[in-house]
């Protein structure tokens, strides 16, 4: 990464345990500083006016589209009006095509999926600092340099998973977590999904190790306490 000064960046997400996860997971990606952290539309308003008026105007927002007092897209439409040209990379379990069209006409460079690892998060701004530094350089010389500055934006590596666990497993793991509000053990996703009970505990754990799920003992059983693990990020 070229790039010198780093890319201030505003997290806006409203459930507060993500908005730690994505502010840190941020803070450790080299060439980024987060410059303040927002629950809502309306305080991230609030804190881009005020990066502005200090003369460190925000570069990108790292923006949940489902905010307490309105959707995400509607608050890129309001900047946009008013003059805010800060860059967004969203962050959503949404997956309707139609908002991806919608925010792309309104500046959305990236679309991170929920539930996501760190791994995820740092291609994705390491490509936009890539992106942004390509961009900076004045004129394209030929439709070439266009098409790579473009791919270097739009085409992520995959994230690597630990070895031995497959990206199909992880999401039903994922979705059965995230269905089980008061939280699910082992032997019951196992049962749920159709593994062992050895691959389930696997799964759980690597949710549990990037920070997307807890885990703790369940009593009142005879014989050994079984873990519970339960879903912690993003709503």
């Amino acid at each position: 990464m070229t790039t010198t000064t780093p890319l201030r960046v505003l997290v806006v997400e409203d459930d507060p345990v993500a908005a730690d996860a994505h502010t840190l997971y941020v803070g450790r990606v080299p060439g980024f500083t987060v410059v303040a952290t927002t629950h809502s539309r309306a305080e991230a308003v609030r804190a881009l006016d005020r990066a502005t008026s200090d003369g460190a105007p925000v570069d990108l927002l790292l923006l949940d589209l489902h905010l307490p007092d309105g959707h995400g897209l509607q608050l890129v439409r309001s900047l946009r009006a008013t003059g805010h040209s800060a860059d967004v990379i969203a962050v959503t379990s949404a997956r309707d095509l139609a908002v991806v069209r919608e925010g792309v006409s309104l500046g959305v460079v990236q679309y991170v999926l929920k539930p996501f690892t760190f791994p995820t998060l740092r291609d994705r701004l390491i490509r936009y600092a890539e992106f942004r530094t390509a961009s900076e350089a004045g004129e394209a010389g030929s439709q070439e340099e266009v098409d790579r500055a473009l791919a270097t934006l739009r085409t992520p590596q995959p994230a690597v998973l630990p070895k031995g666990l497959s990206a199909s497993t992880l999401e039903a793991v994922t979705r059965t977590l995230r269905r089980s509000p008061t939280g699910t053990s082992a032997t019951e996703t196992a049962a749920a999904i159709g593994i062992s009970r050895i691959t389930a505990r696997r799964y759980l754990e690597h949710l549990v190790d990037s920070g997307r799920a807890a885990r703790a003992p369940q009593y009142g059983q005879i014989g050994r306490p079984e873990l519970q693990y339960r879903w912690i990020s993003g709503p």
